[in-house]
């Protein structure tokens, strides 16, 4: 019964609905017409008109259209006796493809919110945007302003105030993308041609003119300059430093100002054209809309030539430079390039001292001038005594195990995040504010010992606070980058090392094992930690936890290393295809004799 009334009362309410939407007699309605829209021509009411034009390129050829574009706009509001002129906006040499960079264009628009304009008169879709989100997104804008803005597309016929107007502009302006990246692919490709065949760009360069042909002919008196920055540079002043000196001399850049900064420096220190190479397709643009510039990593092809032209510094100079900046965090400090040198004899034979943010010298380096001059590639501090009980250890020397390990008398070294910390155990072994680190590649060590502030290599790995020497982090990316491809470790992962100690009369070292490094695990990760991981290094350790060092004299630790020019040795390097320091510090004092009769001659001439 329920279900019956249910259905009655809703078949009441649908009739009602139906009486209601049957509408009143048109008899009984008064009709107030709308306005009719008038069409853009035939609308004689006072109108306010600017005109946009544009041309792609600043070439002169161009000149001619983009003159020609304004004349026919001025005709043509002129015709209109009801249009009023206001401004033609113009922009030249400017891409359509985004509205970043074109000044005059947005300057219209603002006009247009402003309330100045009610039309903007151009030639085509493409003339206005060829990115169709910026070409449908700027129209909408403007027709929802207060004082609604037409825009009048003259080739398509296209006025956007009219309601049939957006499908068909959204279609063109999707054409006129699409030809955008059409022909920004053809010019990637012919560029990519003329490249591959050793027809290169040649643009204007600081130390250089062009000759008729187009070819780059030296410009002695930039050239001056140049080798300023390269010379005083590899001798251990700062961009920064040149950019100084260079102000000061009223020197000039290729744009002719005599203001330098340290970007202006490194531009000419990294342009390897100054060398007489040329390397094509360094940078990049992956988005044709945005305009972007990238380095070019290995995404595209690229192209180089050697000695393509007249160099002004030599290809060893622009090498050194390279290696300089790509050390920034040791470039930071104002120094001089350093030279490779070797330990040759005593107990750290084959151990090379090494700066820990210097990332000029190569993995391969390091290694094929240790092996070069070790005794058979036989480390003398693993010469092994067996230890049968603790009586047999040398004075000086104690046995390290995996408990003594874990306590602070250790001395341990941490390498986390590029980053080195030594413990106050090897702190208070040297009660030194500085040492010198010491690197052997085949065997897989390294070494630290004290030295004084003056040492090249120096590094503070300790503060005096209140009478006593205080551990502080110190950064290591050129160390670690070697550490990481010799141990074949994981960059996101942390270590310790421990090290063992050794002290002659006044001398110390101490030599940290990195076979033996214990990874450092995370806590919070699973309860795993570091002495987990710690066992499965004690395998591959545990033959060698009873190793013991004999040492003959005091003056084994004092061995001083010796530059890689003055080893016999070079010759077998090179024949791996590996060439260590071109550059000796006999060539680096000399660019600095070279710099300063450089500057000597540019006061003079001012004199």
């Amino acid at each position: 019964m329920t279900g019956k009334n249910n259905k009655i009362i809703k078949e009441e309410q649908k009739k009602k609905i139906r009486e209601k939407y049957k509408g009143l007699k048109k008899d009984d309605l008064i009709l107030i017409p709308a306005r009719p829209a008038k069409k853009l021509f035939e609308d004689s009411k006072h109108k306010r008109v600017c005109a946009y034009c544009r041309v792609s390129t600043d070439d002169v050829n161009q000149t001619s259209s983009y003159e020609l574009q304004k004349n026919h706009y001025e005709d043509m509001i002129k015709e209109h006796p009801s249009w009023e002129l206001i401004e033609i906006y113009a922009d030249e040499g400017i891409s359509g493809t985004s509205l970043r960079k074109r000044d005059s264009f947005n300057k219209m628009i603002v006009d247009c919110r402003n309330g100045k304009i009610d039309i903007i008169v151009t030639k085509s879709v493409s003339r206005f945007a060829r990115n169709i989100v910026d070409c449908i997104q700027t129209v909408r804008e403007l027709a929802n302003l207060k004082n609604p803005v037409g825009v009048l597309f003259e080739a398509e016929h296209i006025y956007t105030l009219d309601n049939t107007s957006e499908m068909i502009l959204a279609v063109l302006s999707a054409t006129a993308q699409e030809e955008s990246r059409t022909k920004s692919e053809i010019m990637n490709i012919s560029i990519e041609q003329r490249f591959s065949r050793g027809i290169f760009l040649t643009p204007e360069l600081l130390g250089y003119d062009k000759d008729e042909d187009g070819n780059l002919v030296i410009n002695e008196e930039e050239a001056k300059t140049v080798k300023l920055c390269y010379y005083l540079f590899l001798g251990g002043y700062s961009a920064k430093d040149i950019a100084s000196i260079l102000t000061r001399l009223n020197r000039k850049t290729k744009l002719g100002n005599t203001t330098w900064s340290s970007g202006t420096v490194l531009g000419v220190l990294k342009n390897e054209r100054h060398c007489g190479m040329v390397i094509c397709h360094k940078t990049y643009t992956p988005n044709y809309l945005e305009h972007k510039s990238r380095p070019n990593k290995d995404v595209k092809n690229k192209w180089c030539k050697i000695d393509h032209h007249d160099p002004i510094v030599s290809k060893a100079v622009y090498d050194a430079t390279m290696k300089m900046i790509s050390s920034h965090k040791y470039m930071k400090n104002g120094r001089s390039l350093p030279t490779m040198k070797v330990i040759v004899d005593g107990i750290l034979q084959g151990y090379i001292p090494v700066d820990r943010n210097w990332h000029g010298f190569e993995y391969e380096e390091y290694k094929l001038v240790s092996e070069a001059v070790m005794d058979e590639h036989i480390d003398k501090l693993d010469e092994i005594v067996e230890n049968k009980g603790r009586n047999n250890i040398p004075r000086g020397f104690s046995v390290v195990n995996k408990q003594i390990f874990l306590t602070r008398e250790s001395p341990i070294l941490t390498l986390q995040r590029g980053q080195m910390y030594f413990n106050q155990a090897c702190i208070d072994k040297f009660s030194s504010e500085y040492v010198e680190l010491l690197l052997n590649i085949p065997m897989k060590k390294l070494a630290i010992r004290p030295v004084s502030v003056e040492n090249s290599n120096a590094l503070q790995w300790a503060k005096n606070m209140d009478g006593r020497f205080k551990g502080v982090k110190r950064s290591c990316s050129g160390l670690m980058a070697s550490l990481l491809k010799l141990m074949e470790w994981n960059a996101s992962d942390s270590f310790k090392v421990r090290g063992i100690y050794k002290e002659i009369g006044k001398s110390k070292v101490l030599i940290f094992e990195l076979d033996s490094a214990v990874i450092i695990g995370d806590n919070n990760k699973k309860g795993v930690n570091w002495l987990i991981n710690y066992e499965k290094k004690e395998k591959k350790y545990r033959k060698n936890r009873n190793k013991v060092y004999e040492v003959s004299v005091e003056s084994d630790l004092l061995k001083k290393a010796v530059t890689v020019e003055e080893l016999d040795i070079l010759n077998s390097i090179s024949d791996n295809g590996i060439i260590i320091n071109e550059l000796n510090e006999k060539d680096l004092n000399d660019f600095l004799v070279e710099a300063e009769k450089i500057i000597e001659g540019i006061r003079e001439e001012y004199e």
